[in-house]
């Protein structure tokens, strides 16, 4: 890891959290460690919450690994001209200025990200006595699955295909603090690490999330069904369909994660939850999004060309006619269709709880049932499990009869759907080995799924 990207925990929290400012108005700089910052819970509560910010951040989910960078990978916007946004990251032109800013960014913060969980995690041993219990295995178990969940977000990107390089050099898997550079784990290393840091974080919250009695407020953090979601997305990307059915049956079988009911996803504009937040397993929570995912990127405001969107035509070929993702987040501006989703209108309500907006899925209970439908030990089971989904989103029944082959194009299309400008599809693209994606004309490579390595850490890191 590059000295870059190392950066001192508490600085970060400071840049994030008023209440650790105060440490920097009294202390010197070098003090501020685990002394000071982790001599109290509320101390290791905000060194967490500055790990859930930078994940919340532009450079990570907030807009790079959600709605922006990978979903323009994945063709889901129809940019084209000069100066408009995500053009060479569109035409996958890696060596542009344009990606290679971007993917920078993604690695530096995701590995400073992980530092900062890496620092918690060692301090909960090191202090142990200034946390109670249910704490102790709260923020240690959230802050392993959060060093889990970016360890692989980053595989997926920056790491080759899993099934021909699983035993070539991926990402280096960081469970230190300090300034010097280790040897990449291979594919299947990263995997076999992510799903041993799992298994430590679900014995932690098995018997103690909140969550699993019913406590409101989980879905914002690395919970417990959030880590089997987890897990079941890296055991289907590692091949072993069983574990992944495992896994993703005990998130669907909790019943913890309601579908959005047809009334919440048609309401009218204010009120419409157009996130569908009740299927949220996981999500991060944004405040300043509308910023950007509004007028920046999908509202027209008298300008269409620099939007990212595609023409009514592209979305009436992606989505049948009574789905709602089309009726309900397919919306008009100025005489232009918009994905709506981030940019939702918002009736302001006393209850800061209450808001629909503000929220970026990162684990959803659709995806679960995609998981259980690829996974099924039948065709016939899982064509019921699609079925489930499809009849929460306004949609048919398929036939009983399908083919393996087209239960699969039925289960692409869903993913095409469903994750619309979240960033998912191109990772699935890249797992089945798309190499004619929807909205392409020209066949790609397998080497178009891996970002190259950022070159500021192929100088600091010989071990490439």
């Amino acid at each position: 890891m590059s000295n870059k990207i190392l950066i001192v925990l508490c600085l970060i929290v400071s840049a994030l959290l008023p209440s650790c400012k105060k440490y920097l108005e009294v202390n010197p700089k070098s003090s501020l460690s685990e002394k000071q910052l982790f001599e109290s819970e509320v101390g290791f509560q905000q060194a967490l919450s500055g790990v859930y910010s930078q994940m919340a951040s532009r450079d990570l989910f907030g807009d790079n690994l959600s709605m922006g960078f990978v979903s323009a990978l994945a063709q889901n916007y129809a940019v084209s001209g000069s100066g408009v946004k995500f053009v060479e990251t569109r035409a996958l032109n890696y060596s542009s200025a344009e990606v290679i800013g971007i993917t920078n960014k993604i690695w530096n913060t995701s590995y400073s990200a992980i530092a900062g969980a890496n620092k918690i995690i060692l301090n909960t041993e090191k202090n142990r006595a200034v946390l109670s219990d249910m704490n102790y295995a709260l923020i240690r178990a959230e802050a392993i699955g959060l060093r889990a969940y970016l360890h692989f977000e980053l595989l997926r990107m920056f790491g080759p295909e899993y099934t021909t390089g699983m035993n070539l050099k991926a990402i280096p898997y960081k469970t230190t603090v300090d300034q010097y550079a280790i040897v990449p784990s291979t594919t299947a290393q990263v995997l076999t690490l992510a799903l041993a840091d799992l298994t430590e974080a679900e014995a932690l919250l098995k018997d103690k999330d909140p969550i699993l009695s019913n406590s409101l407020g989980r879905q914002i953090k690395m919970n417990y069904y959030a880590l089997k979601g987890l897990e079941a997305r890296i055991r289907l990307y590692a091949g072993d369909k069983p574990a992944a059915l495992r896994a993703a049956q005990i998130v669907v079988g909790s019943g913890k994660f309601p579908f959005v009911t047809t009334a919440a996803a048609s309401a009218s504009a204010g009120f419409r939850d157009r996130l569908y937040l009740t299927e949220q397993v996981f999500c991060i929570r944004v405040r300043d999004i509308k910023t950007w995912a509004e007028d920046e990127y999908f509202k027209a405001n008298g300008s269409t060309s620099s939007k990212l969107t595609r023409s009514q035509a592209n979305f009436n070929t992606l989505y049948e006619t009574t789905d709602f993702r089309l009726l309900y987040r397919i919306e008009q501006d100025r005489g232009t269709p918009f994905p709506s989703k981030f940019w939702q209108s918002y009736q302001y309500d006393t209850m800061d709880s209450n808001r629909l907006d503000q929220y970026v899925p990162l684990i959803r209970l659709s995806e679960m049932y995609y998981i259980l439908a690829e996974a099924a030990p039948s065709v016939v089971d899982g064509i019921g499990y699609l079925n489930m989904l499809k009849a929460n989103r306004g949609l048919q029944a398929l036939p009983l009869d399908l083919s393996p082959a087209a239960l699969t194009t039925e289960i692409t299309k869903e993913y095409q759907k469903e994750f619309y400008a979240e960033g998912q599809l191109f990772f699935y693209y890249k797992r089945k080995k798309i190499l004619r994606p929807q909205f392409m004309n020209t066949d790609l490579s397998l080497s178009k799924y891996v970002l190259p390595i950022p070159q500021t850490e192929l100088e600091f890191n010989p071990n490439y």
